[in-house]
């Protein structure tokens, strides 16, 4: 019988924006060993945590969720959760919290290996469980913790009060990180980061914004793959740059009527919620079997910041989508599936997220009737595949393309 031949893989193209994202998430893990290995101070960095502190100050950094993900994603969330678990850690708590806190302890894990933080900084800006995760990381690690508070927003603007009482958090951060790495702020160098940082923003907004055409020309999966060097890496001129290749490719797969989402574009919808690593391909491929298309996301353009002064870069931080009341939240949500044609909203109730989670019931049924659209939810989490049903999932979307169908079929009639 004839061996069976695998298929090469071609090479990426080294000047396409795949191959420069996928290059800065990676050196970012490389640098922070080498920084470790030179006897430079690591950090380990909470998603929402202003970047463009230690990045002005060049320190080294680890995000704990991002290598959550990376792990999930290669197959190894469940060994990880269930090492923090036989420790004592609950299975009710967030999974990326769990790989963390398993990763302190064993200090290596072949799916993504990182250098061992020297100081942790955490803001709680994208949930509670954050403190209690950088709190535990801080006594079973030995080192310090700085933590940003941020309050939640009742209110549509942010107010010149809870700037002054956010920016007093920032200046002590930037003091004690100075001590503890022995490195000094520069005004110039932060103009600099700044800069960087929003027209890497600028570019990625524009690049998301591409959906409002259709066909859109990119899958809306490949969104969540580029976000990680939104999240950790936007105040770095090689960030703008690979992020302006984005968008150059995305307005030619426009004008040439081409798209990275490899089916017809039947379907348009709004994915909510943070993607299920381990089962990443199960849902890309369960929606493009069907020809639907996740063209948009909140947690795309969550990380995109535009602004013009150190207050302002405050500000932004103030407004992140879950730092904000309902209605403001909600509202952002209506006007992206409102731009980019959503026909349906999938939403992923996470089992890691439980505020969030219990949020999105209201916020979902608010946001399928201002924009008239049918809203389906599965259950699943983020990083532990024990918490997915393939089933279940395949049967909401089958669900949420035939309601689609049929209200195409009405239009039609």
């Amino acid at each position: 019988m004839a061996q069976e031949v695998k298929k090469q893989r071609t090479p990426p193209d080294p000047n396409s924006a795949k191959y420069k994202l996928g290059k800065i998430a990676a050196d970012a893990y490389k640098d922070a060993l080498a920084a470790k290995a030179r006897g430079e101070k690591v950090a380990w960095v909470s998603s929402n945590f202003p970047v463009e502190i230690p990045e002005t100050l060049g320190i080294a950094t680890v995000y704990p969720e991002n290598q959550a993900a990376g792990i999930a994603a290669r197959g190894a969330g469940a060994r990880m959760c269930q090492e923090a678990e036989a420790d004592g850690y609950s299975n009710d708590i967030c999974a990326y919290a769990r790989i963390s806190l398993a990763y302190a302890k064993l200090k290596s894990c072949p799916e993504q290996d990182v250098a061992m933080p020297d100081v942790l900084l955490c803001c709680n800006n994208i949930c509670n469980c954050m403190i209690k995760w950088y709190e535990n990381l801080s006594r079973e690690l030995n080192v310090p913790l700085i933590m940003l508070d941020i309050p939640f927003n009742p209110d549509d603007e942010v107010s010149d009060a809870q700037v002054a009482y956010v920016k007093g958090q920032f200046l002590d951060a930037i003091k004690r990180l100075e001590e503890i790495t022995g490195k000094k702020w520069s005004d110039e160098k932060f103009q600099e980061v700044m800069e960087n940082s929003c027209r890497t923003s600028r570019a990625w907004l524009a690049a998301t914004a591409m959906a409002r055409y259709a066909p859109s020309p990119f899958n809306g999966f490949d969104l969540l793959n580029h976000m990680a060097v939104m999240v950790t890496a936007r105040g770095k001129p090689e960030a703008a740059e690979a992020m302006e290749t984005l968008l150059r490719e995305y307005q030619e797969n426009h004008d040439a009527g081409k798209s990275t989402f490899r089916a017809e574009e039947k379907y348009r919808i709004m994915f909510e919620g943070i993607a299920c690593w381990p089962w990443l391909r199960v849902t890309s491929a369960g929606l493009k079997g069907r020809g639907v298309n996740m063209v948009t996301t909140i947690y795309a353009d969550a990380f995109g910041f535009d602004y013009d002064s150190f207050d302002n870069m405050i500000r932004a931080y103030c407004k992140v989508p879950n730092a904000i009341n309902l209605e403001t939240a909600r509202d952002k949500r209506v006007k992206l599936c409102k731009d980019n044609g959503v026909e349906g909203l999938l939403v992923h109730t996470n089992r890691s997220c439980k505020l969030w989670s219990g949020f999105m019931p209201e916020m979902s049924r608010q946001i399928g009737e201002r924009c008239g659209i049918p809203v389906v939810s599965f259950d699943g989490d983020q990083a532990d595949p024990r918490n997915f049903s393939e089933a279940q999932y395949d049967t909401r979307v089958q669900g949420l393309a035939e309601i689609m169908e049929l209200r195409k079929g009405g239009e039609r009639a």
